[in-house]
């Protein structure tokens, strides 16, 4: 099998001097590619390096709802100006959302809305932050009359909300989350969902999936997630690891874009 991670801060310092040895350990488990998302301008030339410099790895450009206090209008106009020249292996805008459990949603607003505006005109998936706030997503999305790519990062709402999402050509990611037992609502959601609508990621070093400590994520153990998804699916991990690969390739374009599988 061969998996991809579709969100993984593989740049974060929890990995710094065990980087190859992470990924040696991956790869060894079918872990092909995984793409790295921005989450704060000082950090964009961290992710940039980080990815560059090891086979297999991609990045996002992108300010998280987290950090728009940091932030000012120059720092768009930065993310504009270099997601126009169309850097290497950068594949999508994000990790941008909303959160309604940290910080205030009407600060965030703006800016979410100011990167999908971006990603529109750009033609580029987006990667979306989204806690307890799926309805106000789609309604954003929706009223801008999305029609492009992006992915609803460690979804953990209903089948209603997620449903709603995929409609509108979001996928839906899948973590850890599923591989705790109390998650029953978004097991259930992500267990009837159609399989075109899923993607695979660890949110590593978070997200950490049933025993693991938190914070000690790793892309390592993305194949225990495919396990509990196929599960809860009741399919054969490897038809399912065929159905994902094609999923996370058609989110960030990489066929289209010549990118060699």
């Amino acid at each position: 099998m061969r998996l991809i991670d579709a969100h993984c801060h593989f740049d974060f310092p929890q990995f710094d001097g065990r980087r190859e040895t992470e990924l040696e350990r991956a790869r060894s488990r079918g872990v092909s590619r995984l793409v790295i998302p921005g989450v704060r301008r000082p950090d964009w030339s961290r992710v940039r390096q980080t990815a560059l410099a090891h086979e297999g790895l991609f990045y996002c450009l992108g300010i998280h709802p987290w950090f728009v206090d940091e932030h000012s209008e120059q720092d768009l106009a930065a993310l504009e100006q270099l997601l126009t020249s169309k850097p290497g292996r950068c594949v999508a805008i994000g990790e941008c959302g909303l959160d309604r459990l940290r910080g205030s949603l009407k600060a965030q607003w703006p800016w979410f809305e100011a990167q999908v505006s971006l990603a529109s005109e750009l033609n580029m998936p987006l990667v979306i932050h989204s806690v307890k706030t799926h309805d106000e997503v789609h309604s954003l999305l929706n009223r801008r009359q999305w029609t492009g790519r992006a992915l609803i990062h460690g979804f953990s709402g209903s089948f209603r909300q997620a449903e709603k999402l995929v409609d509108l050509g979001c996928f839906i990611g899948v973590g850890g989350v599923i591989t705790h037992p109390w998650a029953r609502k978004t097991r259930d959601a992500i267990a009837r969902l159609p399989t075109e609508s899923l993607v695979l990621e660890t949110d590593a070093p978070d997200m950490a999936p049933e025993g693991v400590p938190p914070g000690q994520n790793s892309p390592v153990y993305l194949p225990q997630i495919l396990g509990i998804l196929a599960e809860i699916r009741r399919v054969e991990p490897e038809a399912l690891a065929q159905a994902l690969k094609a999923n996370v390739s058609r989110l960030y374009g990489w066929s289209a874009a010549g990118v060699g599988e």
